[in-house]
């Protein structure tokens, strides 16, 4: 399925940029970065569990927030994407 995960986390410190770091960096184990503090993840249910209770840990829920939309398997017919800076088909074919 595919999972829409956003985070605003607060940097007025050191802390909450060590938290940003860390949360992109989980985000980037589970999928691509479409915006800045936007990573569309394909995953499955038990990876959605872990990568939420892993960014849980990470931030601080009095100051940062973290959304999750869950677009489901039928996620293609519901995104329209336009301009630069296109991603690449997460579950297509991967040539290196």
């Amino acid at each position: 399925m595919l999972v829409l995960v956003t985070y605003d986390v607060n940097t007025e410190d050191a802390k909450g940029k060590t938290r940003l770091r860390k949360v992109a960096k989980q985000c980037i184990n589970y999928g691509q970065r479409v915006q800045n503090s936007v990573f569309e993840c394909v995953v499955d249910p038990g990876q959605c569990k872990l990568l939420k209770a892993q960014l849980l840990e990470i931030i601080d829920l009095q100051k940062d927030s973290l959304r999750f939309y869950y677009l489901g398997n039928q996620y293609k017919n519901k995104i329209e994407h336009y301009g630069a800076k296109k991603g690449f088909e997460q579950e297509g074919v991967l040539i290196l």
